[in-house]
């Protein structure tokens, strides 16, 4: 062999072994990261504990990266969280509803098109009109979910949360009461509560305010009246203007026999606070 041949056969042999000697490496060394891979799963599920901060220290880290990519937190589900949904998507009568009271109340239809719902969704197991529970947050609040009355009656159906904070147990606690909701259910429950003592609507409706034992309730049920005839209407499919009369009589009913000492939220003595207190804790 000449000493040309050698050479290119050493080379030959000397690449053979670099490859061989590389592949062999590879090998061992996918091998190792296989073993690392299965060691930290098995570590993993035998110990939940570190699974978890491992997980947690990871979304901190993606979270961070995100902010600093678009400027502010970055979630996703936040949309899951608010209280609305496309009118559009609504039974005919209740998007009639929802875009009237909108125009009227100058509210989102969106978020009214999530109450609406709710309350004839509400209002099918009670046996309430759900024209009634709209009325009531339309004198009540006028669909303001964060509305407080100078006596603590509070958010859309302005249910007097201190007295009523049991009722707020099953949705987290008396801050619930600013859940849009949340309030609704809770005061369809007094609602009913008070109806169911006083025998009629009108009666429930001034045990509702608070003024079941006075000559007058301020016009309050003659308006939640009026705009209850207001809505049945737009419910039916009638064309109403947003501010139409009604036949219903302003002069409001009178307190039924069985009423007993109660005051109305729109004056605030200590008085009749604790009046209001007694009223809405006694016999309910």
């Amino acid at each position: 062999m000449t000493a040309s041949g050698k050479i290119v056969s050493g080379v030959r042999t000397f690449v053979a072994d670099v490859t061989n000697g590389f592949l062999e490496i590879t090998h061992n060394s996918f091998a190792l990261i296989g073993l690392a891979v299965a060691f930290v799963a098995i570590t993993l599920t035998a110990r939940p504990d570190l699974r978890q901060a491992g997980e947690e220290q990871l979304m901190g880290w993606l979270q961070a990266r995100q902010v600093a990519a678009v400027g502010m937190p970055v979630e996703p589900e936040a949309s899951e969280r608010a209280t609305a949904s496309n009118p559009k998507d609504l039974p005919k009568e209740q998007a009639a509803v929802a875009f009237w009271l909108s125009k009227k109340y100058k509210v989102a239809a969106e978020p009214l098109s999530a109450l609406v719902a709710e309350a004839y969704e509400i209002g099918g197991r009670t046996k309430l009109d759900p024209t009634l529970i709209l009325a009531i947050m339309a004198i009540e609040s006028n669909f303001n979910p964060f509305a407080q009355s100078a006596v603590g009656a509070q958010g859309l159906m302005q249910v007097m949360t201190t007295v009523h904070t049991e009722k707020y147990q099953n949705f987290g606690g008396h801050f619930a009461a600013f859940d849009p909701v949340s309030n609704l259910r809770v005061g369809v429950k007094v609602l009913q509560e008070c109806i169911a003592r006083a025998g009629s609507i009108e009666g429930g409706l001034r045990y509702y305010v608070g003024a079941a034992n006075l000559a007058d309730d301020g016009g309050y049920t003659a308006k939640v009246m009026a705009e209850h005839a207001r809505l049945k209407q737009v419910a039916s499919g009638r064309s109403v203007p947003l501010n139409a009369p009604t036949m219903l009589s302003t002069q409001a009913p009178a307190a039924p026999a069985q009423a007993t000492p109660a005051t109305s939220r729109n004056t605030p003595s200590a008085a009749e606070n604790d009046n209001k207190v007694a009223l809405l804790t006694t016999g309910l």
